[in-house]
């Protein structure tokens, strides 16, 4: 079935019903811009300059995220859902297609491994797609797989376990290399449910073994990515199970080491943006999974609930853009699961959230910020943030997405392009639930 804007044999939304979508909101748009350039040049801000650092904005869509999501019980599929990579990366090019700042796409193995990467990689190509970060799975048991992670992965016990999981962290990093990768993210569920299961300080010393191995395994490019998790499915204890943890390793390990930090991976009410600041300090900073929650590791859309936790980790991030910190060149990442969301759309405004949070912490005033911190001025110091917080700054970000070819309202143009229905026939669904979180 032909669906209107669908180009079927490339699986592409027509740049023409783009184009159409975009000429509907221009000239709302243009005023909108006009008022929103003069507002800032009051405050000495070319509005230019700002749309230009939005254009150059990038964060990369994780293949895992086009699928649908589940609670613990239960998967409900969508229609139309990529069965395979070379579908999600179709899906990929549609977000990219429209909201122009996820040009990268990071995959998960071996879900994501097929017989023929070069294959892969020019497929992605064709769709103005590139790779970012290469993540490891050794959280769950895979088909033929001689050794089970029942009990942990790189800081079990048995040594045949833990050489299993390095091996195919090393697989990882060959795979990644021939796609163009340079990043290894590792993210282990190794951990104990019963106090006194298991030594703390041996099993430590097991994965920090384990993660050598797979360090001295990395290209001279490529750095490696170390992701800490509070828990789950650890829940009495987690082998790295904070931002300490992470960084003791990471330091460990070397320099190309560092921490990734995944915003559903912390306590309740902890302050995040402390911790993106110190491991900057130290230039320990990998990168970002970008999510919200509620309760836990709740892998929310990005943006939905905390915007202003969201927008003072990136007034940290901006700051240290701003005095030109050694080491800084943080890798963003969305990480989400989308349980009752079309996948694409929750991707593509996550998206937008997090380029938004990225703009406005470039507003803030930074010299007036540091002389309120040095008078020890907390209302002032905390009214100058908020004043860049509260800059409805979407013209700026359309403005961006147009000037790149992208589309002034993502949302409703892929709606109106009807993609999920025109590609339902050609990925027909299993039917029913299936099992529950990926």
């Amino acid at each position: 079935m032909q669906v209107k804007g669908l180009q079927t044999m490339s699986k592409r939304i027509d740049a023409a019903l783009i184009a159409d979508s975009n000429r509907q909101r221009a000239t709302a748009l243009q005023q909108d811009y006009e008022a929103l350039g003069k507002q800032l040049s009051r405050s000495g801000i070319d509005i230019e300059r700002i749309t230009a650092q939005a254009e150059a904005f990038q964060i990369a869509v994780p293949s895992w995220g086009t699928g649908t999501g589940g609670t613990r019980f239960a998967r409900f599929p969508g229609i139309g859902e990529p069965r395979n990579i070379f579908e999600k990366i179709e899906d990929c090019a549609v977000i990219n297609d429209l909201s122009r700042c996820t040009a990268r796409v990071s995959p998960h193995f071996p879900w994501d491994k097929v017989d023929d990467f070069n294959a892969l990689k020019q497929h992605a190509a064709a769709f103005g797609l590139s790779w970012d970060a290469v993540n490891s799975n050794t959280f769950q048991n895979q088909p033929g797989q001689r050794h089970s992670y029942k009990y942990g992965s790189l800081s079990h016990t048995a040594e045949a376990v833990r050489q299993q999981a390095i091996a195919h962290n090393l697989e990882c990093i060959e795979w990644g290399r021939q796609l163009g990768s340079r990043i290894l993210t590792v993210w282990i569920g190794d951990g104990a449910n019963h106090p006194g299961q298991q030594h703390f300080q041996r099993a430590f010393e097991r994965y920090l073994e384990s993660m050598a191995a797979i360090y001295a395994g990395l290209p001279p490019d490529w750095e490696l990515h170390i992701e800490h998790k509070m828990f789950e499915p650890a829940f009495y204890a987690t082998v790295i199970q904070d931002w300490g943890s992470n960084i003791l390793a990471a330091m460990q390990l070397g320099e190309r080491a560092k921490s990734l930090v995944d915003l559903g991976h912390h306590a309740p009410n902890c302050n995040i943006e402390m911790i993106v600041s110190r491991l900057i300090q130290f230039e320990k900073l990998g990168g970002f999974h970008f999510n919200d929650s509620k309760y836990g590791d709740d892998d929310l859309d990005s943006g939905s609930l905390h915007p202003y936790q969201q927008f003072l980790i990136f007034n940290e991030l901006v700051d240290a853009e701003y005095r030109r910190q050694p080491g800084f060149a943080p890798n963003y990442l969305l990480d989400q699961s989308h349980n009752v969301t079309d996948p694409i759309e929750s991707l593509i405004n996550s998206a937008i959230e997090v380029q938004r949070s990225y703009i406005k912490a470039l507003l803030v005033d930074r010299e007036a910020l540091a002389g309120y911190q040095q008078d020890n001025d907390a209302l002032m110091a905390s009214n100058t943030l908020k004043a860049a917080f509260h800059v409805d700054v979407s013209p700026i970000l359309a403005t961006a997405r147009l000037r790149k070819g992208g589309a002034v309202d993502p949302i409703a143009t892929y709606r109106t392009a009807g993609y999920r229905a025109g590609v339902a026939a050609d990925r027909p669904s299993a039917g029913g639930t299936g099992s529950g979180i990926i």
